[in-house]
């Protein structure tokens, strides 16, 4: 054996204990002591039973992610498995931590498992677009039934064990940190009870009273349809399960191989792999070591009780940290606190939590009219107007009223941070933490460093991130930082092609069947095409303004570029298109037939050209940075892996020859960066850099 395996025998049981920190994947030197530990216990004739079980903090936890792609070496995974299941000896899984995805298909080839009650079980492969590829789509449902299957492997849940044991999943609990006494006295019984090797693969009580029921996924697949939209893993764990259901153990088997290396090898597991990785890397800050001080945040200051400032003061309530939130006048006090009163009182309608937990949290806020009020507050968030004089103001003000070593905080979306900076006589203390709307919902938060914010203020803004359950991205000023400026690209090409021939509905129907959750003017009628319109100065100049004076303001006014009934459901609107073709007339636009594909090259491939600007400059770290930006604040589809991704997808060459072709025809909006040109001349893409 390795030094992964250690096998020891104690009376008649022999133990192999595998220990591959930090999670125990299943590498090749792990499928190698499984393999050889278990042949080795079979081999010795002092041992009547054993026990498979883990050192450190989990079971086995999966697949070794880094092998994927990768040229096999050793046993296989298949190897492994059929020493344990085909061992003439009962094998029993002791099982704490995590038994996920590849460690619970290993679990289910034992002939017996047993947990600690704070362990957890799950087949969480479609979240990295794949399916348990070592027969966890063909036992699972022999254990646990379909319907449990699909519920399971689709969401990708961890399961506790409690539940496993009322699934049959688990055979028995042992006490917790007493897994290896209690996985050897069960190892006893089942010699002194001569209990049966258990083959689940032989088990199929399940899946026959499942069998003549296509209702069981027709209805499944109905429910989840709009989750499910575009991905195509959840799918093919559906397919497997049917096999399951409906075909003997082999054959299911090579409905599960053959739909496994589609997805292994397909752009949509790339991208959400990718996207994995992402998740983890958008930590990492190069130049902010890890010993920077953190700023203790005990107590938080947020100004303006508007949607975004009791959103953001939601976050922090969610997490028990005492909220100050400050108004200029008692109505918007009283209706910003009335409003996250009633967000917690719906939570609690609908069971996420019970009342009491309701005045526990409205308990840590504090409203008052008062600024001076922040002045124990370890961080302030500025929440007011998006208007450069209103907020200098506020930080002037701010600048005599927090105390020293307070991290002053604006939430602005595109103002220029260094600009707001010089209010203060501490600039090291400013930072943008830019929270997207609804605040308290958004799991995206842009976290965008001045020229002078402090290391300290930066790594406390990140702690404070994930301590309030976000996913931050830290940023450079400049406009519109990355998020919105991103989106400023889609925006003006939606506009120009809807002048030049498409019609709002066309631009939407691309970008949804892209996988974004809206197109561009659906959202824009959902957040309000008054949005920084002003009545007074409006001269009918845009459509919007034209919209805006005929009342025609979005979802909220029953009418925007679409037409809405009364519960929101919006149809195309004549109004809308005779607009759009008398404006066209009007400005001198010939109009024309534009096709599917420039719609989403020119709305998508700009956005992928403003990234690479965007790197150039210095103002994302990393590309896959911007790709987080952007699954987690703009809904971009996880399957495409970001915009970034899906440039190194389609091909960089290909981007530019196109942004090339539309300078030419329409001008220097499509200029290429020299950073794209530079990564297609030496053939390498965003994932190289």
């Amino acid at each position: 054996m390795n030094d992964v395996g250690d096998l020891t025998v104690e009376g008649d049981i022999g133990v192999l204990t595998l220990n591959s920190p930090p999670v125990n994947a299943l590498s090749a030197p792990v499928r190698e002591a499984i393999h050889e530990g278990i042949k080795q216990a079979i081999a010795d004739d002092k041992v009547k039973a054993i026990v498979l079980i883990c050192d450190g903090r989990t079971f086995i936890a999966g697949a070794d992610i880094t092998e994927f792609g990768k040229a096999p070496s050793g046993p296989s995974l298949f190897d492994a498995q059929d020493m344990i299941e085909n061992a003439p000896k009962p094998v029993i899984a002791a099982i704490h931590g995590t038994a996920l995805g590849g460690g619970l298909e290993v679990a289910l080839t034992c002939h017996y498992r047993v947990a600690v009650p704070s362990a957890k079980c799950g087949l969480p492969e479609v979240n990295l677009g794949l399916l348990p590829g070592a027969g966890g789509t063909q036992r699972l449902p022999r254990i646990v039934g379909a319907q449990k299957a699909l519920e399971m492997m689709t969401a990708g849940t961890h399961v506790g064990a409690k539940q496993c044991l009322e699934m049959g999943l688990v055979d028995e609990l042992a006490e917790e940190g007493k897994l290896r006494d209690g996985a050897i006295a069960f190892a006893k019984k089942v010699l002194s009870e001569n209990r049966p090797l258990v083959k689940i693969r032989e088990q199929n009580d399940k899946v026959e009273a499942d069998r003549g029921k296509p209702e069981i996924f027709e209805n499944f697949r109905k429910a989840n349809a709009r989750k499910f939209r575009g991905f195509l893993a959840p799918e093919y764990n559906i397919q497997c399960i049917e096999a399951a259901v409906n075909l003997p153990f082999e054959e299911g088997i090579k409905v599960e191989q053959k739909l496994f290396r589609e997805l292994v090898t397909g752009t949509q597991s790339a991208a959400q792999r990718h996207v994995f990785f992402a998740e983890r890397q958008v930590w990492k800050l190069p130049d902010v070591p890890k010993d920077t001080p953190i700023i203790p945040v005990e107590r938080v200051g947020i100004i303006g009780a508007g949607t975004m400032g009791g959103g953001i003061a939601m976050n922090f309530l969610n997490s028990g940290i005492p909220v100050t939130i400050v108004e200029t006048k008692q109505e918007a006090l009283d209706r910003g606190v009335a409003t996250i009163r009633k967000n917690y009182e719906n939570s609690a309608k609908k069971g996420r939590f019970s009342m009491d937990e309701v005045e526990k949290r409205m308990g840590l806020l504090t409203p008052t009219l008062k600024m001076e009020d922040l002045g124990t507050a370890d961080l302030i968030i500025e929440a007011v107007f998006e208007n450069m004089d209103v907020k200098k103001d506020v930080f002037g003000k701010l600048d005599k009223i927090a105390k020293d070593g307070a991290i002053l905080a604006t939430n602005t979306s595109a103002l220029n941070i260094d600009e707001i900076a010089t209010a203060v006589k501490r600039p090291e203390a400013v930072i943008g933490l830019h929270f997207f709307s609804p605040a308290n919902v958004m799991k995206l938060l842009e976290v965008v460093r001045a020229d002078k914010t402090s290391k300290s203020v930066i790594a406390t803004s990140m702690q404070i991130a994930k301590k309030i359950g976000k996913v931050a991205a830290l940023v450079g000023v400049c406009p519109g930082f990355v998020g919105n400026r991103l989106l400023a690209q889609r925006q003006r090409e939606a506009q120009k092609l809807i002048m030049e021939g498409a019609m709002p509905w066309d631009v939407d129907r691309v970008l949804y069947d892209f996988g974004l959750p809206m197109g561009p003017f659906a959202m824009s009628d959902l957040a309000g095409l008054d949005i920084g319109w002003n009545k007074e100065k409006s001269k009918g100049e845009t459509l919007r303004d034209r919209l805006c004076e005929m009342d025609r303001r979005g979802q909220k006014t029953g009418a925007g570029y679409y037409d809405y009934d009364e519960k929101r459901n919006a149809t195309p609107s004549p109004v809308v298109e005779k607009m759009i073709l008398d404006y066209a007339a009007e400005k001198g636009i010939n109009r024309r037939q534009i096709s599917d594909e420039e719609i989403l090259e020119r709305c998508i491939y700009p956005m992928v050209n403003e990234g690479a600007k965007i790197l150039e400059e210095g103002k994302a770290i990393r590309a896959s940075d911007i790709d987080i930006v952007w699954i987690y604040g703009y809904g971009f589809p996880r399957y495409r892996g970001g915009p970034m991704f899906y440039g190194d997808t389609v091909g960089l060459d290909k981007v530019l020859g196109k942004m090339k072709e539309f300078q030419s025809q329409m001008g220097d909006d499509f200029k290429p960066s020299a950073l794209l040109e530079k990564l297609v001349a030496e053939g390498k893409g965003f994932k190289d850099l």
